[in-house]
């Protein structure tokens, strides 16, 4: 039995429309696919792609997964559905996003890379301060890697994701 593809975003604009035949991917990514390219979305329609929610059992565990690893902070909340789904059906990622890949790895799921060369070796993070150099407590939620992360309350300053030493 050959394992699920699950596609991340970066596959649904990139890969040719017949690649994505069969492919798991999350609802949310309709909007995604949507903002970054909408002439490609009627295509992606045509094709029998696996339109699909994680259990919520899923998404805790993805959540806890994420958590642990430092990866929490830097994931939207469709890269933690996504995540999710892997888990769920043991399949296999397609994404370019590294920290989807750094939780793959983290668990021992396949993934590939889509364009990008892809990482190399497992990293655990942790949010820290730029200034007075704080450990800080990530959030409890998913948030755009683009969105700030807060400020220090020892100090004020701009915080900032981080390998842990």
């Amino acid at each position: 039995m050959s394992r699920a593809n699950i596609l991340d975003t970066s596959a649904l604009i990139n890969w040719p429309i017949d690649a994505l035949e069969g492919g798991f991917v999350v609802n949310s990514q309709r909007s995604e696919v949507e903002r970054i390219a909408p002439e490609r979305m009627l295509s992606i329609e045509a094709v029998r792609v696996n339109w699909s929610s994680p259990s919520p059992k899923s998404v805790q565990e993805s959540t806890i997964i994420a958590r642990n690893t430092g990866d929490l902070d830097g994931l939207s909340e469709t890269d933690l559905h996504l995540f999710a789904l892997a888990i769920e059906l043991e399949g296999h990622m397609h994404t370019d996003d590294y920290r989807l890949q750094n939780l793959c790895s983290s668990v021992g799921i396949r993934w590939s890379s889509v364009e990008s060369e892809g990482i190399s070796e497992v990293w655990n993070w942790e949010i820290r301060c730029r200034g007075c150099g704080t450990v800080a407590v990530g959030s409890e939620k998913t948030r755009p890697a683009s969105e700030e992360l807060g400020r220090c309350v020892e100090c004020g300053s701009e915080l900032r994701s981080v390998k842990k030493k």
